[in-house]
């Protein structure tokens, strides 16, 4: 979770490394995908965050590769001394991937973090599953957003679309859905 707090804090904050990722084609990881929208995106190893208009306002978290016993979004590996925690297993069931990325949420000071409408969503010749999510953040503001993973080679790859649920989510939400029906692993 640390990396991912890295990411937004250093997006906010228009930090450097960042690059603009124009609408069309795009290759993240070993995935391939296409956006109608114009992205800055700031790339960590094995996650990327991108944004329209600032962290606080929309981001993309695309995190690539999760192995069994990582955390959902990369953050400390399950221990014995923390048996419990949004730890990735190969060979999870969809409800309980949802359940993971909840609870990685919830880990990372988001409140009334709630998923609803599960179902499958295909990355090329891979099955998926896609949710929405509803989430305030510390201060408050409610947000909506779309979630969307897959496992491949045993490994989680995942991708979470959040923006206040006022204005921003509205504005972007198609795009963002068809860019997740676009995803599919590449070599």
């Amino acid at each position: 979770m640390a990396a991912a707090i890295l990411l937004l804090a250093a997006c906010a904050s228009g930090g450097a490394g960042g690059r603009l990722q124009e609408a069309g084609d795009a290759r993240v990881f070993d995935l391939a995908l296409d956006t109608d929208l114009d992205w800055a995106r700031l790339k960590a190893p094995r996650q990327e965050q991108w944004t329209i208009d600032g962290a606080p306002l929309n981001q993309l978290l695309i995190t690539s590769r999760i192995r069994p016993g990582e955390h959902v979004f990369l953050g400390a590996r399950e221990r014995r001394s923390r048996p419990d925690g949004p730890w990735f297993r190969e060979g999870m069931r969809p409800d309980e991937v949802r359940d993971l990325v909840l609870d990685g949420l919830r880990g990372g000071g988001w409140a009334n973090v709630r998923g609803s409408a599960l179902r499958p969503a295909n990355w090329g010749p891979t099955p998926g599953l896609r949710f929405e999510l509803a989430l305030d953040n510390p201060g408050g503001l409610k947000y909506r957003g779309l979630a969307t993973a897959a496992e491949h080679d045993g490994r989680l790859t995942l991708l979470v679309w959040i923006a206040p649920a006022e204005h921003y989510y509205g504005r972007d939400a198609d795009a963002v859905s068809r860019l997740f029906d676009s995803l599919r692993f590449v070599e």
